[in-house]
């Protein structure tokens, strides 16, 4: 206790020295020490405040501008020493930094010197700076071990009282490149550097990228990345870099006048050697730190260098060598990272044939994860449909399927079934819109990108067939319908594909489909050949697709639905072939109608069966005309439609409803108008009777659809009638009167 008194009242008699103050001492007891410290305490708050007081009165003093400005500031900055104590001595040089920073003695101030003004305005506010930062970064030794994770917030809280002076230098208007050059940068970063402390360094190197100008950046690049090597292994350097690249990126991409001085200053040549640097002296930096870097410098290149695909790729290749060795990536960081590396050149140039000539681009891709891959394959396809990039070589397509892989077959077989089914069908979708893509006006060399396409998505095992193969197929069918209207303008020359070439590659790839199983798929692909290859009088090869198709329809499909689409989906297409000889015809058509009269449900039958009739009367053609067979299959359908009559009697106790006996009558009336003599006034008389007499049974269930359809089929007869000349003539015998359905 003796030796704290003596050292508290030898201090006292040091201020009684200094201050002034008449203090007298004798013996003191333990009361009387007690009352002594309390005024003691009280002397050293009061000197405390005396100090904002004088910085007061400093800033006041200056205005009267009874001394230079220089001189008053350089004796607060003396003054302010006297308080060391971090967080009191930051709060006094903030307010010492606030209450003089209007009165600089700055170029063009009305507190400006001599020559060497603006140069004592900078050494003040760095003065202030440095001292200021030595307080902040002694803030993390005050107190116990256990609370540095509490004073590293506090901090945090109070960078910007250091972070303001940087502010302050930039606001300075005497501050020109050549003294930022030689003076401002230098004292700033040997303070960054030599505090060795990492929030200060991270924040300090963050501030003076984001208070000075982009062209004082640009033209001391050299030296800001020189000191970033220096700093703290634990730094956030890569954030530091990002942030000034993108700057300067910002900075070339505001106006083409300022590209040049970035040129002059060989501003790609510093970063990428400065970021090598920093990933080679920092080994425990994690691959997303060096991909951001990379990803930063990148997009530097694209507003600066847009033209020189070397440095893009120069780019790349570094990323892949960082990668190297490290496998597919889990990190989510960095694979997003990669990502964002890999779509930046995409849109830039809102083109793929520039990303397909950079060798590194699908390196790159293959660190990327299973699921990351198919995302940015995705990415790559909406690109090009965004931008309509048409692929017009088989070597491109080649590069660009190579590069989408993930999306055209399963990379890893144990995660095929991870993916959601909706997902699934909208990448598979991606790339069917994609095939419609891959296009050229050169016949030759869009069989050769036929030929890459169907290799690669063979590949893609069953479940992506049903998506792939028919846009495959009508991509390929459009060369058919091109080369066969080359052949019709050119003739004697041999072409180096021709639509039976196609054809043949089209029959191979549709039965890949057989693996699926989609019977349905497969079958309407076969017809729609054999529709091309009527179209090119290629009658062996329709007739081939055909077979192909009735094979399906027999063997593969058994669903009631299914076989009823199938079968009208087969009689649409033989009723516009024109291609087959009698023989071949007959055949196929005898098939059709012994399709439609097996099907399950009597309804079925006979919608199928009046629809066969359309295949023996084709107005275009004379030699297909063959009315007996027409009236054939309307009775046929009409016997049909009595009995799924007689066996709803038999089932329900009341006959059916009557709408396939009036779609019958629709028939009748159609062929009557195109001339088919076996279809007379007394058969249309005799079905309109039956059909009243159905609808008037006591057993017959009421049908408002039916009664709507049979009264508007009647009025389109008392149309015909009313209509005048030969069809009234026509129509004239039917007696359909409207009032007699009441």
């Amino acid at each position: 206790m003796k030796k704290k008194k003596h050292h508290i009242i030898s201090l006292m008699k040091y201020f009684h020295d200094f201050c002034g103050v008449e203090w007298l001492f004798y013996d003191l007891g333990v009361d009387e020490f007690s009352a002594l410290w309390i005024n003691w305490s009280s002397f050293l708050l009061t000197c405390f405040c005396l100090r904002y007081l004088l910085c007061t009165v400093g800033s006041v003093y200056i205005r009267s501008k009874e001394a230079p400005a220089k001189d008053v500031l350089k004796d607060l900055i003396e003054m302010c020493r006297g308080i060391q104590h971090p967080v009191r001595g930051l709060f006094l040089r903030s307010y010492l930094s606030q209450v003089s920073r209007d009165k600089l003695p700055d170029i063009g101030s009305e507190y400006e010197g001599d020559a060497d003004t603006a140069m004592d305005a900078v050494e003040f506010v760095l003065q202030n700076f440095t001292e200021m930062n030595k307080l902040w970064v002694r803030m993390q030794h005050q107190g116990p071990a256990r609370d540095k994770e509490k004073r590293e917030k506090e901090r945090s809280e109070l960078r910007d009282l250091v972070g303001k002076n940087l502010h302050v230098l930039s606001q300075i208007e005497g501050v020109d490149l050549d003294m930022y050059r030689e003076t401002v940068l230098p004292r700033v970063l040997e303070q960054v550097v030599n505090c060795k402390d990492e929030i200060a360094q991270y924040y300090l190197m963050d501030c003076v990228i984001q208070v000075f100008p982009d062209e004082y950046h640009l033209q001391t690049l050299e030296t800001i990345l020189g000191a970033c090597p220096q700093l703290q292994p634990s730094v956030d350097i890569k954030t530091v870099l990002a942030r000034l690249m993108e700057r300067l990126s910002n900075y070339a991409a505001s106006s083409a006048e300022v590209l040049p001085v970035f040129f002059q200053v060989e501003a790609f040549a510093k970063l990428n050697i400065a970021i090598g640097k920093v990933i080679e002296a920092q080994d425990d930096m994690p691959v997303y730190g060096a991909v951001t870097l990379y990803a930063s410098l990148l997009t530097f290149i694209l507003h600066v260098h847009p033209d020189r695909l070397d440095y893009v790729d120069q780019i790349l290749g570094a990323c892949v060598k960082k990668l190297s060795g490290k496998g597919k990536l889990d990190d989510s960081k960095a694979t997003k990272q990669i990502v964002a590396l890999l779509s930046a050149p995409l849109d830039k140039y809102k083109d793929i044939d520039t990303a397909l000539k950079l060798s590194n681009y699908p390196r790159v891709m293959e660190h990327l994860d299973n699921g990351t891959n198919k995302e940015m394959s995705n990415v790559i396809i909406q690109s090009i449909m965004k931008n309509r990039t048409y692929i017009s070589t088989a070597e491109k397509v080649e590069a660009l399927f190579e590069l989408i892989k993930g999306l055209i077959k399963d990379i890893d077989e144990n995660h095929q079934d991870e993916l959601d089914e909706d997902d699934f069908k909208e990448e598979q979708n991606s790339v069917a819109r994609l095939i419609q893509l891959l296009y050229t006006d050169d016949t030759e060399e869009m069989m050769k990108i036929i030929h890459t396409v169907r290799k690669h998505i063979l590949t893609g095992g069953p479940k992506r067939l049903p998506f792939t193969v028919p846009p495959f197929t009508f991509s390929a069918l459009k060369l058919v319908r091109r080369l066969q209207s080359q052949n019709e303008n050119v003739s004697g020359e041999e072409a180096a594909a021709t639509p039976k070439d196609i054809f043949q590659i089209l029959m191979q790839t549709i039965e890949a489909l057989s693996s699926v199983p989609v019977p349905e798929l497969a079958l309407g692909l076969y017809l729609q050949c054999a529709e091309a290859a009527n179209d090119c009088d290629l009658e062996p090869v329709a007739y081939e697709f055909f077979t192909q198709a009735y094979i399906l329809y027999e063997e593969e499909i058994s669903d009631s639905k299914a076989q009823v689409t199938s079968i009208h989906l087969i009689i649409g297409t033989l009723q516009r072939m024109h291609v087959f000889g009698v023989e071949n015809r007959d055949t196929l058509t005898h098939k059709a109608t012994g399709y439609s009269s097996k099907l399950l449900k009597k309804p079925d039958q006979c919608r199928a069966v009046y629809a066969c009739s359309h295949l023996f009367w084709l107005d275009e053609h004379n030699d297909m005309k063959d009315g007996e067979r027409v009236m054939l299959c309307l009775k046929r359908a009409l016997r049909i439609a009595n009995a799924a009559q007689q066996m709803a009697n038999a089932s329900r106790g009341s006959s059916g409803s009557v709408v396939l006996f009036i779609e019958i009558l629709n028939k009748y009336l159609y062929f009557y108008e195109k001339g088919v003599l076996q279809v007379t006034i007394d058969s249309i008389q005799s079905l309109i009777e039956l059909i009243k007499q159905e609808m008037s049974g006591e057993n017959t269930t009421a049908d408002l659809s039916a009664d709507a359809f049979f009264a508007s089929t009647l009025r389109y007869i008392q149309f015909q009638k009313d209509k005048g000349g030969v069809v009234a003539e026509k129509y004239s015998p039917i007696k359909a009167e409207f009032a007699e359905t009441s």
